[in-house]
Order: structure tokens, then sequence, then C-alpha cells
């Protein structure tokens, strides 16, 4: 199965970040990608974390949703829609206002949302220079998900949906090992600080342990809030070994995912079946 993870330099303006995102995964679908991802925050990195909350949108409903089903089913994709921000409403009485969930979405190639993932894990960072804490906007998720996607191969592949600061959480991977994952998806945002120091070795990790492939897909490049983020998009396969990769700036990363190799890295070293705890 050919797997595409687009990066991206996403702006503050949505309507040039959707169009941007819409010609990356056209090219994608032209290059015979089945599953496309894209990045977290794919339609807004925004003057402040604030900013976010005006395009919030309610589950089932909203231009951003459109776009994405829309998408999906114009160009025959899979599609993992990096993050958006969905309000609260509903989720539950205690759901606090002025806070939004940022939301990764599954849909099929028929336009259909197949899987809503909530980031469980909200970044906070300070050095003494940059400093973040996304508990300020975001509600934490609550429940792994994950979603199965028949490839034209005839391979079924259980695929897990994760965000970003996520990926520092080996016990969120294992549950879905546990679940028959085959791959892991990280759509992130990286800062250039956190993502020089642990990216890669994070991913490689998680994709080691877990016997399993990973597709991330990042911000990459210096924002118009002034952020710089790590970029560094790749595919991993199940031994470790990196299979493409795009350093900086919006890009399509493309590799083929062989589902033989899982089973066989699975067969030969069967570390997933020699769980204690």
């Amino acid at each position: 199965m050919k797997v595409a993870a687009i990066q991206m330099v996403s702006s503050a303006s949505v309507p040039a970040n959707v169009a941007q995102a819409r010609d990356l995964l056209q090219q994608a679908a032209q290059a015979g990608a089945e599953l496309a991802v894209l990045p977290e925050y794919f339609c807004l990195m925004g003057q402040r974390d604030a900013d976010k909350l005006a395009i919030a949108e309610p589950f089932g409903h909203g231009p951003l949703q459109q776009f994405l089903a829309d998408t999906a089913r114009e160009l025959g994709l899979w599609l993992v829609g990096g993050t958006i921000p969905l309000t609260t409403n509903g989720a539950s009485a205690a759901a606090p206002i002025g806070r939004v969930f940022n939301t990764t979405l599954a849909f099929s190639p028929d336009g259909i949302s197949v899987a809503c993932y909530q980031k469980i894990h909200l970044f906070r960072f300070d050095n003494g220079v940059e400093r973040y804490d996304e508990s300020a906007t975001l509600v934490a998720g609550t429940e792994p998900v994950t979603f199965d996607l028949d490839s034209r191969d005839g391979h079924r592949w259980r695929v897990a949906l994760s965000v970003c600061y996520d990926l520092r959480f080996a016990e969120l991977y294992r549950t879905y090992a546990r679940a028959g994952a085959h791959l892991l998806l990280v759509p992130s945002a990286f800062t250039y600080t956190t993502g020089q120091a642990h990216w890669e070795v994070l991913l490689r990790a998680r994709a080691i342990e877990n016997l399993a492939f990973v597709a991330a897909a990042a911000q990459g490049g210096l924002h118009d809030n002034g952020r710089q983020t790590w970029g560094h998009s790749m595919l991993i396969d199940p031994w470790g070994q990196v299979l493409a990769r795009r350093e900086q700036q919006a890009g399509v990363v493309l590799a083929d995912l062989d589902f033989e190799l899982l089973q066989a890295c699975r067969s030969r070293l069967p570390a997933l079946a020699h769980r204690v705890l």
C-alpha cells in the first residue's frame, strides 16, 4: 500500500492552507497513494493559540470537515485530516467553554467519516525562551481510536491514530499494538527545539517496539507567527528503517508499505507475543 505523509508550513490564512493541502493531496493521489495523512493544524497556524477557537466546528458539520470529505471522495483517497479544532459541545456536562478538541478525522474514499480521535496528551514546554501550554485552549481527549482500511492488494490494515505530543507516551502505542494495529499515524507540529532532539528517535522507537509501520506528517518551516517547526515528515518500517523523509518545507513523502514485511518482522522476532505486563 502506498502511503503519503503530507508536509506543510501552514500560515495564518485558512483558505491558503486549504488550497495548498488540496494541491499536495492531488499530487499524492496522482503518485498512486491509497492513504494520505495531513499534518497537525494543516488548516491554521494562527498568530495566537486562541485563533483556532474562531474556526472550531461541531463534529459532523463545517467547511473544514466538508473539505476533507469532498477531497477524499474526489481523489479516491483514504484521508486522515491532520487535525482541526472541534467544539466541545455535547462532549460532557462539564466541558469547559472557550476550549476545543484538537481532532483527527479519517475519511474513506467515498467521503465517509470513519474515525474521530481527540488528542489525549496536551503539550507543555518552557525552556525560558519558548513557552507552550496547549491546555490553555485545548481539552484533552480520553480514548484511543483505530480504523480498518482494506488496501487494493487485498490486505486489511488496522490504522491507529495519535497526534504530536502523544508520541512521547509509549503506553498509548502499546494499547494500539494490543488492539492489532499495523500502522501508527502521527500528524504533528513538533517545535524545532524538541524535534531536533527527539523526533526521529521517538518515531523509530514506536515502530520498533510495536513492530508496526509509522507514518508521520509534520509541519516543517517558519510560520507567520514566528514559530519554527521541525518538519522531517517520514515513513518508517516495523524494523525501524526510515523509508522516506522530507526535512523542511511543503511536499509529499511517499513510500510503499509491505504487509508481508510486517508479518515477516513479527514472525522472526515475536516480541509482541512475549509481553508480560
